[in-house]
């Protein structure tokens, strides 16, 4: 609810603040007082978008504020916005004359479109052209499921749906994707059996390069292996030989030296490498043949891996990845007419589950309508339309296991609330032939009938009597009453039927000086109340008589109260 507001530059308000309690509040004025400003800063709170005409002239901002006082547990969409414990909302809005503002709630800046949300949450408004809550169809179907109690199966019905559109969606891409499928196959395949048949091994390429540079050079290494068996071992006088003459000298020098028998080792061991050396060039010369054959094997199987590497990747070890991702793929999509099996089972099951819920709720919602109608019909009749007849169509959608559109989120039905103001005419929708005020006091009856609902919840009802007087405008009143023990309401009213009955009353003002126009607002007394009653009662020229009426009203509400 409301605790309080303040307005700051905003139209013919220069300064305003006001505090509200719960219950039933009334504001009374002349016509074009700025009653209606009070309630569109109510609005900008509540995230509607602003025009920076608004702005009082002569100004470069306006500015909204506001205390509210929220349940316990907050609502959703304050959640992070208030501490554990607290209960109010202080939210403020700027605006400025080149159409930017900032919005704060506890002093945190967000978006305006959060203040749209918290206002969901925290504010209904009804005026002659602001019913979008009865113009929009999910509104109509919403409020039903509520009165029906259905609103926790409905969410079950939502998770079915969401869970069965998926299974639903999956099939259908599997099956689109069954001829690519068949094609992708066969392509994998022809690539696993091109890796496959090369029989590719680590490292080998690199031994192929290595081999190939033999090949290719086999002439020359042969020289070179010629050489060094002649130096290393061949000859008489080859490197061996004289390494194994210099150990004998020093083994005949150590006898006199001790020191240099250490040098014979030395030699005896270089004599031994020089052998080794020589038979591993003799193993070497054996291996090497020049075999053209060989060379040109060797030229196709490194054309053959770098063909392999320009297709699937740079190394060996990344071609023979491929080949197992790509048996992988292969596995998947040659199980994918499995999965489509096990998928359909899973989409008979879950829409089997779908059907049982939403065959739930459309029994309820078809009991509930015609309870509603009835009761509908009573609350108008109150409200002085006692000759309409009020009408829920429900139609229902059967769903199809086949076509996820058909799945629908909040079940099986299309509901329409249809109205016949007048004898002799047909029930048509609501939506599209109720009038201004009718569709205010539709509007209070089914908060009426639903008043349990959203406790604390603040509802503002702008010249919701208009066009009507008399008995019906005490009818109204007294709706107005009994719902403000569930909620706070604010009501804007011309008719003293109305004014007499709320618990709080607040006159708006509207005076020239200095050829400005300003706005105020002022709680009324007992006795302010008195002489704003008689005012609505005669107009301008309060009498005796309208005062004593005025006092009548008062004290006879306020009894009832």
């Amino acid at each position: 609810m409301i605790g309080y507001l303040r307005i700051a530059n905003l139209a013919t308000i220069e300064e305003l603040e006001a505090s509200f309690s719960e219950g039933f509040t009334v504001l009374t004025g002349e016509t074009s007082a700025g009653k209606s400003i009070i309630i569109d800063s109510i609005r900008l709170l509540c995230g509607e978008k602003a025009a920076s005409d608004l702005i009082r002239t002569g100004k470069k901002e306006a500015s909204v504020e506001s205390v509210f006082r929220i349940p316990d547990p907050a609502p959703a969409s304050a959640e992070g916005l208030v501490a554990e414990g607290e209960n109010e909302l202080i939210i403020h809005r700027q605006m400025t004359e080149q159409g930017t503002g900032k919005a704060f709630v506890n002093s945190v800046l967000v978006p305006v479109k959060k203040l749209k949300e918290l206002g969901n949450d925290l504010v209904d408004i009804y005026g002659q052209n602001d019913h979008v809550f009865l113009l929009h169809l999910e509104n109509q179907l919403q409020y039903l499921d509520a009165f029906i109690g259905g609103l926790l199966l409905r969410a079950r019905i939502q998770r079915a749906a969401l869970g069965l559109k998926a299974s639903l969606r999956e099939k259908r891409e599997l099956e689109s994707r069954d001829r690519e499928r068949t094609q992708r196959l066969d392509f994998l395949s022809y690539q696993i059996k091109e890796i496959e048949d090369a029989a590719l091994q680590p490292g080998e390429d690199e031994e192929l390069l290595q081999q190939r540079n033999i090949l290719r050079n086999a002439e020359k290494i042969g020289c070179l292996i010629d050489k060094g068996l002649d130096l290393a071992s061949a000859r008489d006088e080859s490197l061996a030989t004289l390494l194994s003459r210099i150990e004998a000298v020093t083994a005949e020098l150590a006898v006199f030296d001790p020191s240099l028998g250490s040098f014979r080792e030395a030699f005896a061991q270089s004599a031994i490498t020089a052998r080794e050396f020589a038979d591993n060039l003799i193993r070497f010369k054996g291996r090497q043949t020049l075999s053209p054959e060989k060379l040109e094997q060797s030229e196709e199987r490194l054309n053959k891996i770098a063909k392999l590497k320009r297709k699937y990747g740079p190394t060996i070890p990344e071609i023979l990845d491929f080949a197992r991702e790509s048996k992988r793929e292969a596995a998947d999509l040659a199980s994918s007419q499995e999965k489509l099996g096990d998928l359909q089972q899973l989409i008979e099951k879950e829409f089997a589950d779908y059907a049982c819920l939403a065959g739930e709720l459309s029994a309820s919602r078809t009991r509930g309508a015609a309870a509603l109608e009835r009761l509908v019909e009573k609350e108008i009749a109150l409200l002085g339309m006692k000759k309409a007849r009020f009408g829920i169509k429900v139609v229902t959608v059967p769903p199809s296991a086949s076509d996820p559109d058909k799945v629908r989120e909040w079940g099986c039905e299309e509901v329409e609330f249809l109205i016949s103001p007048n004898p002799g005419e047909e029930l048509r929708p609501l939506r599209r032939i109720a009038s201004g005020g009718e569709l205010s006091r539709i509007m209070l009856a089914l908060k009426s009938i639903g008043k349990e609902r959203d406790p604390l919840k603040t509802l503002i009802f702008d010249e919701i009597d208009a066009g009507i007087g008399g008995k019906t405008a005490e009818s109204i009143a007294q709706k107005l009453r009994d719902l403000s023990r569930t909620h706070q309401i604010i009501c804007i009213t011309h008719l003293p039927q109305i004014a007499s009955f709320a618990r709080h009353h607040f006159r708006i003002e509207k005076t020239v000086d200095r050829q400005r126009t300003y706005t105020s607002i002022k709680a009324l007394d007992f006795e302010e109340r008195m002489a704003e009653v008689a005012r609505l009662v005669s107009g301008s020229q309060i009498t005796e008589t309208s005062l004593r009426n005025a006092r009548e009203m008062l004290e006879r509400n306020r009894e009832e109260t």
